[in-house]
């Protein structure tokens, strides 16, 4: 099973900013398989490397999968406008 963990403290404050129970049951399928269909995919552009997943209709989170550590590093968690 993966941890979660943050890139930064604001990364960090995002994270338990949107935390409820819904994203908490997501979150739990997603640190057994990170790359699980929840709307996870592979970034492509500037993001290139990182990973997306939805969380809701417009809530998103930003992630990078690191396999060796068995570490989802999340970067940022908001609406489309992270993509930006």
């Amino acid at each position: 099973m993966y941890k979660i963990t943050t890139k930064s403290k604001k990364a960090k404050k995002q994270f338990y900013e949107f935390l409820d129970d819904k994203v908490a049951k997501k979150l739990e399928l997603l640190k057994q398989n990170p790359r699980i269909n929840l709307g996870a995919h592979k970034l492509k552009g500037k993001l290139k490397g990182f990973w997306s997943c939805w969380f809701g209709s417009d809530l998103r989170m930003i992630y990078e999968i690191d396999d060796k550590n068995k570490e989802i590093i999340v970067f940022t968690v908001g609406s489309h406008k992270i993509y930006l």
